[in-house]
């Protein structure tokens, strides 16, 4: 998150072959600022506290996945793993896909905030789900500064 949300700062890294398999625009919270706005693509803020629109840094454990009323309808349960965190299962804070994020990079705009949720474009979605769903194991997700 200390890049501009308009470049591609989501990753999903394969430690086997130490090398990025994905990447693609995610989008932050709007904190205090208008939802679906660009306004903190530079430097958002951050909170664990229900009702701040904030994105919470930190680890999470990618569990569940579930019908969604956004992008392609898949989203997946995120549970906060450490004190930055804790509250996402409480806060409705789940990784899903959105229409309104691009698919390639838009800087010097940015990316649309929503309400806290880490939200990719339909397209890299599919990718990341299709990779999820072969999972055997938990994945981290980590969202830091």
């Amino acid at each position: 998150m200390a890049l501009p949300s308009g470049v591609k700062r989501f990753m999903v890294w394969d430690f086997r072959k130490n090398d990025v398999l994905v990447s693609g625009l995610v989008s932050h919270g709007c904190g205090r600022n208008p939802w679906s706005g660009e306004w903190s693509k530079d430097k958002p803020a951050f909170s664990n506290l229900d009702g701040s629109h904030c994105t919470a840094p930190g680890k999470y454990q990618i569990d569940g996945r579930a019908y969604s009323a956004w992008g392609i309808h898949v989203k997946y349960y995120l549970t906060g793993l450490e004190a930055t965190n804790n509250n996402a299962l409480a806060r409705q804070i789940v990784f899903h896909s959105w229409e309104q994020v691009a698919e390639t990079e838009v800087y010097p705009k940015g990316t649309p905030e929503g309400w806290g949720c880490p939200a990719i474009s339909n397209n890299t979605m599919k990718i990341v789900d299709a990779l999820l769903k072969k999972q055997k194991k938990h994945v981290l997700m980590w969202i830091y500064q």
